[in-house]
């Protein structure tokens, strides 16, 4: 059986939510403290054991590229200065990755349907930017482990609440074993009321190669878009997929208040300054 050793991060996505700051900047860089949100996404695949990352992106986001590059310019400077911190934080985000372009915003599953040919015939990751994810255990190490003992897709799932069913592609378990599911069916954003579980799909999966037969079918699911969800359902017809509820805790950086949440978190989280961070929070919530 051959190892997961391939990712892909979708990241064409137009970040509406966070207009204007968007307009001209990819949200994928918009820092969580002073890292871009999708440096903690491939920081993660890194530490799962991932070897190679592609990035699906549009002409709008050319950033991400500049930001994971050599800037020879700015490490001299650094060095020169003598602030060698920050030159070794600035040489953690110089990764070799691979970008290719969706040339249309037409879904999470045309976006993955983009990286086909980088894939080949292996499994792969995949993980999206909207979902940080804090774990002792990387939250796709985990699903990989799964696959390893399974041989078969796995799909990340953690609980939610009633009211936010409607948000996400949802699960229909059927058996249960430990954290491990087998799934009846994948149900994308199901109505409030109609969802079939609480279990709802989190940004990190493992796929066989198979999802793209699938996928190369370009069905128009909900909102007009090709849906990854709709994709992995036709696969578990065919194979099984399973869904494993993930350890850790998982940040919505994807909506403005989860993002603001984040990064209080986070900056109460770093020991640079989290003592100064917290009288001040004190101070203004008197």
């Amino acid at each position: 059986m051959k190892r997961v050793k391939k990712a892909i991060i979708p990241a064409a996505g137009l970040g509406t939510r966070f207009l204007p700051a968007t307009k001209a900047m990819p949200k994928e860089m918009l820092p969580i403290v002073d890292k871009p949100t999708i440096q903690y996404i491939v920081e993660e695949a890194i530490a799962s054991g991932i070897e190679d990352i592609i990035i699906v992106t549009s002409h709008t986001k050319r950033a991400i590229e500049d930001h994971f590059d050599t800037n020879f310019e700015l490490e001299e400077s650094l060095k020169r200065s003598g602030k060698l911190d920050l030159l070794e934080k600035v040489k953690e985000a110089e990764i070799d990755i691979h970008y290719i372009r969706q040339k249309e915003a037409l879904g999470l599953g045309h976006a993955v349907w983009s990286a086909r040919k980088f894939i080949g015939d292996e499994p792969f990751a995949v993980l999206l930017g909207d979902d940080i994810v804090v774990a002792e255990t990387p939250g796709l190490k985990q699903l990989i482990n799964q696959y390893d003992k399974t041989g078969s897709s796995v799909i990340g799932v953690q609980t939610v609440s009633d009211e936010e069913t409607d948000r996400y592609g949802i699960v229909d378990p059927c058996t249960k074993e430990g954290r491990l599911y087998e799934v009846k069916e994948f149900v994308e954003k199901p109505k409030l009321g109609t969802a079939p579980s609480n279990l709802a799909i989190m940004g990190r999966y493992v796929f066989t190669p198979e999802i793209f037969t699938h996928l190369d079918k370009h069905k128009v699911g909900a909102g007009g878009e090709i849906q990854l969800t709709d994709a992995i359902q036709m696969l578990n017809e065919e194979q099984k997929v399973y869904a494993y509820d993930f350890e850790g805790k998982r940040y919505d950086v994807g909506e403005t208040l989860g993002f603001v949440t984040t990064t209080v978190e986070f900056a109460l989280r770093d020991e640079r300054i989290k003592n100064e961070f917290l009288i001040y929070l004190n101070k203004i919530l008197k």
